[in-house]
């Protein structure tokens, strides 16, 4: 999948989502432990929102879930405040759940 579309399928989700349009800012390479292990390395881009209601940015990246793709698409409200963070949170949550996936 080539860039432009890689952003444009991110941007799609993030509309489904949280309902809003978005603008692609940057992107930040990310390493997250959980454990002391890693639990997920890769790229995460930045958005600038539009019109949402509570957040100004939104943090989205993909990974796999039982051999499926997925998109994370993860708000900025406190406590993330950054795309490691946003990451953190993630996998906190889908820990929380009694998951096995990684994100």
């Amino acid at each position: 999948m080539e860039r432009t579309e890689y952003i444009e399928k991110l941007q799609a989700e993030i509309r489904a989502t949280h309902g809003c349009d978005s603008r692609h800012v940057s992107t930040n390479r990310v390493r997250a432990l959980w454990d002391f292990r890693l639990a997920w390395q890769g790229d995460v881009e930045t958005f600038d929102l539009i019109d949402h209601s509570a957040a100004a940015r939104c943090y989205a990246w993909t990974y796999e879930d039982g051999g499926q793709p997925r998109i994370a698409a993860v708000l900025e409200l406190p406590p993330i405040n950054s795309p490691f963070t946003a990451v953190d949170a993630f996998i906190a949550s889908q820990n929380d759940r009694g998951s096995n996936q990684t994100g």
